[in-house]
C-alpha cells in the first residue's frame, strides 16, 4: 500500500499542474477580455509564499510570484471553505473600488490547489452609472412625500431603484457607508417599497446587510 501512495503522488501532482495551466488560459482570457477593468489573478495555493501565477490587467500592482492573499490562505487551511466568494467589496492598494469575486479550485482529492480572482474597477463605472441615472432621472421636488405606492415591485425594479439611489453616492449600493445605507434605507421605506413581499430580505441582500439591519434603518 505505501508503494501505491507513493507511486501515485507524482501523478497525482501532475494532475494538479495540468489543472492550474488550464486554469491559467481562463485568466489570461477573462483579462483580455476587459482590459483595464477588470484585473484576473491566478494564484496557486500550493506555494502560498509565492501564489500568484498570472495576472492580467494589473491594477493592483501585484507580481506574478507575490504572496497569497487572506482568502488564500483561509482555503488552504480549510477544504470546506466556500468555492465562490462573489461580488464582496474590495479596495485596490491605491484607494479605488473594486468589487471582486474569487473562485476556489480543487483537484480529485477535494483539496483547493488554485483560486481564480476576478477585481473590478468600479471607480471606473461609477460615473457612468451616475450619469445614467442622473439622465433618467424624474423630479425631485415631491421626493419628501410619495404621489403614490405601487404594489407587487418585484425585485428586479426594487434592484435597480437601490442601484439608482446608490449611484447618486457615486457606489455600488454594497460599497456605501453605514450612513448612506440607513439613507438609501430609508428612502426606500418612505416611497413605498416596503410593502412589496421579500422586499426587506431583498434589500439586504442588494446592501451585503441582515434583513434585521434593514428593519433598524427604518426606525
Amino acid at each position: 500500500m505505501k508503494e501505491r501512495k507513493g507511486s501515485a503522488a507524482p501523478a497525482s501532482a501532475g494532475a494538479d499542474e495540468h489543472l492550474i495551466r488550464e486554469a491559467e488560459k481562463i485568466a489570461v482570457a477573462l483579462g483580455r477580455m476587459f482590459p483595464g477593468l477588470c484585473e484576473v489573478v491566478l494564484h496557486d495555493l500550493r506555494d502560498p509564499r509565492h501564489a500568484i501565477r498570472a495576472i492580467e490587467n494589473n491594477l493592483s500592482g501585484r507580481n506574478v510570484g507575490d504572496s497569497v492573499t487572506e482568502l488564500g490562505l483561509a482555503r488552504i487551511e480549510d477544504p470546506g471553505y466556500p468555492s465562490v466568494i462573489q461580488n464582496y467589496p474590495n479596495r485596490f492598494p491605491d484607494g479605488r473600488p473594486a468589487k471582486s469575486t474569487s473562485i476556489g479550485i480543487k483537484n480529485a482529492a477535494g483539496e483547493y490547489i488554485a483560486a481564480l480572482c476576478l477585481n473590478l474597477d468600479v471607480s471606473v463605472l461609477s460615473p457612468v452609472t451616475l450619469a445614467l441615472s442622473n439622465l433618467v432621472a424624474t423630479g425631485t421636488e415631491h421626493r419628501e412625500q410619495a404621489l403614490e405606492t405601487l404594489r407587487d415591485r418585484n425585485a428586479r425594479e426594487l434592484r435597480q431603484v437601490v442601484e439608482e439611489l446608490a449611484a447618486e453616492h457615486a457606489a455600488p449600493p454594497r460599497s456605501l457607508s453605514r450612513d448612506g445605507k440607513k439613507t438609501l434605507v430609508r428612502q426606500l421605506h418612505q416611497d413605498g417599497y416596503f410593502d412589496s413581499r421579500d422586499a426587506a430580505q431583498t434589500i439586504a441582500d442588494l446592501l451585503g446587510v441582515s434583513r434585521a439591519t434593514v428593519y433598524n434603518y427604518t426606525k
